[in-house]
């Protein structure tokens, strides 16, 4: 077997130098800028088309949102008509972007950039899942209308009129002239009264009159007294019902009707009590304050103790003598 020895460049070892290491050459850079203008140059009519096209489907977008706008306020659905005309608007916008992506770059598929898109779309909606939620729940509200704008409500708690109702929340004036503003998914999951969804709206009150007092009389008297009452509406017509014996008074509870609004009905209710309480006052008629009896059965007679005869309140029996107060009896007597 013959060696062979093998002899090593030592030129080889020695490391690069910088210039050899990064090519500093300007012709090349030159060659690469120059290349990238031409490339531009030959996408430049493809660019412009591109313009063009985007441009069109902007003004046709901005075109549907015009009429959508339009067409919603003949109907009375000015929210609507903002939400889902900037929708359509954004969607036609979107696709003409994409096609001018396409006219741009020929090689691109739209099928993988809508594909792409929609694996976009998932981590979109988890990173925006309560946006997206007080979204679709407004469009929801916009299109069933439980209540319009100008609607006085109750919810989550909070009562006032509706102002307007936008892509995120729903926005309300409290009573005391406060903005709250309530996430629409809060809006569309939860009860909702609407004060306002009929013209008329009844309300009540408990009025107490005196045990001695007849009924028929009182209730005549606040019948004519809410006839006299601004605001109280004739049809239907008030009503008064013996409502409760309670332990003072006879409670007769009052119903009438008034305009839906809050305004209205606060202000007929101070009008109404005011001309039922002159009405009483003037026909005699008592409104009685509570009353407590107490009674100390170690201290008033001499039957205290003695179950089954001694008295729970103050009437007299019907036949013999009422018991002695024990500090009159002969205890001899009372205890033989």
């Amino acid at each position: 077997m013959q060696a062979f020895a093998q002899t090593a460049d030592p030129a080889a070892d020695r490391p690069q130098s910088l210039e050899q290491a990064v090519d500093l050459d300007p012709a090349i850079a030159l060659g690469k800028v120059e290349s990238w203008i031409i490339g531009i140059q030959k996408l430049l009519p493809n660019i412009l088309v591109a313009v063009v096209v985007v441009s069109l489907f902007w003004i046709i977008g901005w075109v549907f949102n015009h009429a959508f706008n339009r067409w919603a306020k003949r109907h009375g659905r000015d929210n609507l008509g903002s939400v889902m005309g900037s929708f359509v608007k954004w969607l036609i916008v979107l696709f003409g972007i994409l096609l001018g992506l396409t006219i741009i770059i020929p090689s691109l598929n739209p099928a993988d950039l809508l594909a792409g898109l929609g694996i976009g779309s998932v981590a979109i909606g988890f990173a925006f899942k309560d946006i997206l939620q007080n979204w679709l729940a407004g469009l929801l509200l916009l299109i069933r209308q439980p209540f319009h704008v100008g609607d006085q409500i109750v919810v989550n708690g909070y009562e006032g009129t509706v102002d307007w109702i936008e892509t995120r929340a729903t926005i309300i004036t409290t009573y005391d002239n406060r903005r709250v503003i309530i996430p629409n998914a809060d809006v569309y999951s939860q009860a909702v009264t609407v004060n306002t969804a009929y013209e008329k709206r009844r309300s009540q009150y408990d009025v107490g009159i005196g045990y001695g007092d007849d009924i028929a009389e009182a209730s005549s008297v606040i019948r004519k007294a809410l006839s006299r009452a601004k605001g109280v509406e004739t049809e239907p017509a008030p009503e008064v019902l013996v409502w409760d014996l309670a332990a003072s008074w006879v409670t007769l509870r009052v119903r009438w009707w008034t305009a839906s609004a809050r305004k209205d009905v606060v202000h007929t209710q101070s009008t109404a009590l005011a001309e039922i309480k002159a009405a009483l006052d003037a026909a005699g008629i008592d409104m009685p304050f509570e009353t407590r009896i107490s009674l100390f059965h170690d201290q008033t007679e001499t039957l205290d103790g003695m179950r089954g005869r001694q008295r729970e309140g103050w009437p007299a029996p019907a036949d013999g003598a009422p018991p002695e107060p024990a500090r009159l009896a002969d205890p001899a007597r009372t205890n033989g």
